[in-house]
């Protein structure tokens, strides 16, 4: 069979997810293609699977911890990426796909509708309008049209895949809001992660270990900084940090002996497995890498993404993790961290959700 598989760039969360779903797709003898762009079409690329240059739906700015949605908005628009659907046909007819997997990308689930090629959507939010909220009249107006079109989309593809826990566990949960009548299209497949916990070796690190993956965009330094700041107050303590394509670890300098900080890591997962909790924003995928290693987690959530928020609340909710403030201080940081390392919280309900994952496979 042959599936086209579109991955939403923004942010590699969503990148993360599809890499392994297409491995598997290809596993078991389907011809793959993927759409993609930017740093995401690169890290597709690196794990030899085929892929294709596709228009980017949204473009994010902010800065100091923040998601400016107005003006993400107005750079969008600007951007005249809308009007991406011609060129995401015209890919549909050139590959000739039986059937089309879109992971948050709009686009290309419109104009496989319109040809009528069966496609399944791949999301962990259905409440998109809650972004728009309390932002004034304009971007209240945005909001409605947007819930409108989505609600729409929802009740016309041929199925919903949300790569999560089945309910009561989904951490996902709080950004769920599907209309009664799609609820027979929504399968939980469980994490979507790149590797299975029996298939990892630990990477040879001192413990306790934390791992950071607070990078990526720039206004999220301020964390990345906090970070190293809480390491310097306790040297029992190793810390690795990612900082992302978008941050130079050279830029950081002084840094204590414990604390290494890498650009990027091509298979994260032993780094994931030697440690005894991560750090991290509050996206999705890398909620579920974490917890299905049982592995709990620090949430800093950027200021005003309500998804993230959502996450990160559903995540201490579920007694797995902590949902975290930029605000916070070292100090208090540090104390979060010998919660887990020295007392031992949180590892139950992660060890739960280890377990549940391998009973999903």
């Amino acid at each position: 069979m042959k599936i086209m598989l579109f991955v939403c760039g923004e942010g590699l969360g969503h990148t993360s997810r599809c890499i392994p779903l297409a491995q598997q797709m290809q596993a078991a003898g389907h011809d793959v293609m993927i759409g993609a762009y930017g740093y995401s079409r690169e890290l597709i690329e690196k794990k030899g699977l085929q892929t294709i240059e596709i228009p980017p739906e949204i473009q994010l700015v902010g800065d100091a911890g923040s998601l400016d949605l107005k003006r993400s908005v107005v750079a969008t628009i600007k951007s005249g990426q809308l009007l991406g659907i011609r060129k995401v046909s015209r890919q549909l007819n050139e590959f000739n796909p039986q059937v089309v997997v879109s992971d948050s990308y709009y686009t290309a689930t419109l104009a496989a509708m319109f040809k009528k090629i069966p496609v399944h959507l791949m999301i962990n939010q259905s409440n998109m309008e809650e972004f728009f909220y309390n932002k004034g009249f304009f971007m209240k107006l945005i909001g409605r049209i947007t819930k409108r079109f989505y609600n729409t989309i929802f009740r016309k593809v041929d199925g919903i895949i949300i790569p999560d826990y089945p309910m009561p566990d989904t951490i996902c949960r709080l950004n769920l809001d599907l209309e009664d009548e799609t609820e027979e299209a929504v399968f939980y497949s469980g994490p979507l992660v790149g590797k299975k916990y029996e298939e990892v070796i630990e990477a040879d690190l001192n413990r306790p270990h934390v791992l950071s993956t607070v990078g990526g965009f720039g206004y999220r330094k301020p964390i990345f900084q906090k970070v190293i700041e809480t390491a310097r107050l306790d040297p029992t303590i190793s810390y690795t940090l990612l900082s992302g394509p978008s941050v130079d670890p050279d830029d950081f300098t002084d840094l204590p002996e414990n604390v290494t900080i890498l650009r990027f890591i091509e298979d994260q997962f032993p780094y994931i497995k030697s440690s005894d909790l991560v750090i991290a924003p509050g996206g999705h995928s890398t909620m579920m890498e974490a917890l299905s290693f049982g592995i709990p987690m620090l949430s800093f959530p950027d200021i005003g993404h309500n998804e993230q928020e959502n996450n990160a609340t559903a995540l201490e909710e579920d007694g797995c993790g902590r949902r975290l403030d930029y605000s916070l201080s070292p100090e208090q940081l540090l104390e979060y961290i010998h919660e887990i390392t020295n007392d031992g919280k949180l590892l139950e309900k992660s060890k739960e959700l280890h377990d549940l994952s391998n009973e999903l496979d």
